[in-house]
This record gives C-alpha cells, sequence and structure tokens, in this order.
C-alpha cells in the first residue's frame, strides 16, 4: 500500500509559549503528509480516574500512516500521534485503585469507562466516554508521556520483567486481527480462509486464526517478501497479487468454490474487491483495514449467495485472553518485529514503516531513550 510520508518540519513552540509546567518531546501531527518530534507540554491529570504513564515501548500502526494521508479527519493539527505503548504509571488520579505508580502497564488502543451503554455490551470501540481517543481525538503514545483516562479499564497490568517488544503488540493488532477478522469472520474448524494483506495486521490474523485449525489459509499480497514471512508463520498457500489475477488463481485452488471466510486487511477497493471475487456462498467477508475511500458493493453478484459482510473497530476485548497465551509461550507476536529505533528517533522509524516493500519491514518498534 503506498502512503503519503511525513515531511519534517520545524519544531513548533507554540504550545509551550504560555506553558510554565515541565515539557516532553512528542510526534505532534501537522496535517496531512505534516509532522514533527518537538517540545510539547507533558500531560498532567485532569480527571480522578486518570494515569499519566511513562512510556518505555511504543510503535507505529498502519492507521497512523492513513492518518499521516488525511483519511482520518478527526485526527486535527496539534495531535500527538500513537495509540500503542507499554510504560511506567508516573502519576493516578485519586479515584484510580487498580494501579499505583511505578506499575508497569499495557496501553490498550481503545479507552473505555466500563459504564456506558456500549461498554455494556462489550462494544469498547464505541464507549460514549472514550473508544478510539488515543492518538485521534486526545493525545496519543508516540510521546515520553501520555495521559490514559478510565486508566483502570483501560490499562492492563505486567509483571516487572516482561518481553515488551512481543506484548506492545497486545496494544493494537493482535486483537484488532482477532476479533475484527477471526471472531467477526466466524472460522470454524476445517474452514478455508483468505487474509487479503499480508501486512502487520494481517500477520496477526494469521497467527491468531490458527488457535481454530482451519483447513486452508490463504495469504493474498503484492510483496513476495511478506508472502514469505506468512508461509513461516502458518500460511499454506502464497498469491501475489500483483499481476491482477488474485481471483482467479484462489478460484482455481479451491475448485471454483471460493473460500469459507475472506480477511480484508489492508484498507483500498483493490484488496476489497478481491474478497467480493474470492468468497463462497455461505461464507463471511470480514473487514478489518481503516478504508479512506468509497468500495464497490458488487450486489449484483452477492445478493443471492447468502454472504454476511462484517466491519468492526476492535473492542480489546480478547486482549486480557490473547496477553495469557502470550505469557505463556504459545503465542509469539514479537516475530512480527523487523527494526527498532530510540522513540527520538521516530521519524526515521515512519519512514521506514511507509516504505515497508523497499525496506523489509513489519513493526518498528520504538525505545525510550530517556525521559528529561
Amino acid at each position: 500500500m503506498k502512503t503519503a510520508q511525513p515531511d519534517v518540519i520545524p519544531g513548533n513552540e507554540r504550545h509551550s509559549a504560555a506553558h510554565t509546567g515541565p515539557n516532553m518531546k512528542a510526534l505532534v501531527y501537522h496535517g496531512p503528509g505534516k509532522c514533527a518530534w518537538e517540545d510539547h507540554p507533558r500531560p498532567a491529570i485532569q480527571d480522578a480516574a486518570d494515569a499519566i504513564v511513562r512510556i518505555t515501548t511504543s510503535t507505529i500502526c498502519g492507521t497512523d500512516l492513513h492518518i499521516l494521508k488525511g483519511d482520518v479527519p478527526t485526527v486535527t493539527d496539534g495531535r500527538i500521534l500513537g495509540h500503542e505503548g507499554i510504560g511506567v504509571v508516573d502519576a493516578v488520579g485519586d479515584r484510580l485503585s487498580g494501579f499505583r505508580t511505578g506499575d508497569k502497564v499495557l496501553i490498550s488502543c481503545i479507552t473505555a469507562c466500563a459504564k456506558c451503554d456500549f461498554c455494556r455490551k462489550g462494544m469498547y470501540s464505541h464507549c460514549r466516554n472514550g473508544g478510539w481517543i488515543l492518538g485521534n481525538t486526545i493525545d496519543g503514545t508516540q510521546a515520553e508521556y501520555v495521559r490514559i483516562p478510565y486508566a483502570d479499564t483501560s490499562l492492563h497490568p505486567l509483571p516487572p520483567v516482561a518481553d515488551e517488544e512481543a506484548l506492545v503488540m497486545l496494544s493494537d493488532i493482535l486483537p484488532t486481527g482477532f476479533e475484527c477478522g477471526v471472531l467477526n469472520g466466524q472460522v470454524k474448524p476445517g474452514d478455508t480462509v483468505a487474509i487479503v494483506g499480508a501486512g502487520p495486521i494481517g500477520l496477526a490474523t494469521l497467527l491468531t486464526v490458527q488457535f481454530y485449525s482451519p483447513a486452508a489459509i490463504f495469504m493474498i499480497d503484492l510483496d513476495d517478501n511478506r508472502l514469505q514471512v506468512a508461509k513461516r508463520f502458518g500460511a499454506t498457500a502464497l498469491v501475489n497479487s500483483s499481476d491482477g489475477n488474485a481471483v482467479q488463481r484462489v478460484m482455481e485452488l479451491t475448485e471454483r468454490n471460493g473460500v469459507d471466510v475472506a480477511i480484508e486487511a489492508v484498507g483500498v477497493p483493490a484488496t476489497f474487491d478481491i474478497c467480493q471475487g474470492i468468497i463462497a456462498a455461505g461464507g463471511h467477508i470480514a473487514n478489518i483495514g481503516v478504508h479512506g475511500e468509497p468500495v464497490q458493493l458488487h450486489i449484483e453478484k452477492l445478493w443471492d449467495r447468502n454472504v454476511t459482510l462484517t466491519t468492526r473497530l476492535v473492542d480489546t476485548v480478547t486482549t486480557p485472553m490473547l496477553l495469557r497465551i502470550v505469557q505463556s509461550g504459545r503465542l509469539q507476536p514479537g516475530k512480527l518485529v523487523t527494526h527498532r529505533f530510540a522513540l527520538s528517533d521516530v521519524m526515521k522509524a515512519y519512514d521506514t514503516f511507509g516504505n515497508a516493500a523497499r525496506e523489509k519491514t513489519l513493526k518498528v518498534i520504538l525505545k525510550s531513550d530517556g525521559v528529561r
């Protein structure tokens, strides 16, 4: 997927001009294609349910690239990016009961108040007081510090010694692939499954779909390097879609039947079209990708096929379960990490992540290089 690359612009001091408290460094968005690593006021407790977390490990998500393309209009000039991270609790509000200063924590990409009607349905992504707000409508995690609202239900405790590179994948991509792709797709033992997109989200889906022992897993992508990674991770068939014949190839491999579950993991019209073209009668199309432009629903071909189409924003309801599996060693998302950077080198990390085919990038790790 071709993405707009961020321009480095001079540090913007407009935040600190009237600010007398301590500053920190953060990656700040300044409109499509523009962001800067600059001074920014350090967050403070605003509500008794808040926690301030000092970031030790973070990463970059494909959604961050969509933001930089201008696909997410709720992200406005001046916003600190990022919604994934691990850190240490630095301060707590008076109403916080589950965490204390010094605790190591996993930050969920979804903020949940746990009290509203959507939270009570387990739809934390639509929390009336939270949802996906980090790096979207409030400042995010690609910074030295971050404020976490409703911290009791938006953080997960970690042991003092933990594999942060593996566990940071639980902030977003692992529950996203599992919930939006595998669970929404209602994968069953013996199913044939196609995952369209072998980027980090698609590979996280590949890792978790194997919980249900599908008979075949087709991985479809433009990039041969990523397809070979998918093979090592458990894909049973690889399809390079660069020639435009992916649908034909999958139909040949399935004796013209198509697949039981087609999972869209990119967010562009071409990959959604592949899913529509390969789905079997009675099958499920599960969309994960963040779409910044319209797609065409071929209802003229699907109206009589008993096909289910699902969309979803991750709710992170499965994070505790996935956390236990990762800590047991049965699931190893650390295999997704290909590049490591100091947090202060986040601009280089974005260039590497945004040029994934050239750099053979999957997930990049951002490690704190000291807090001022």
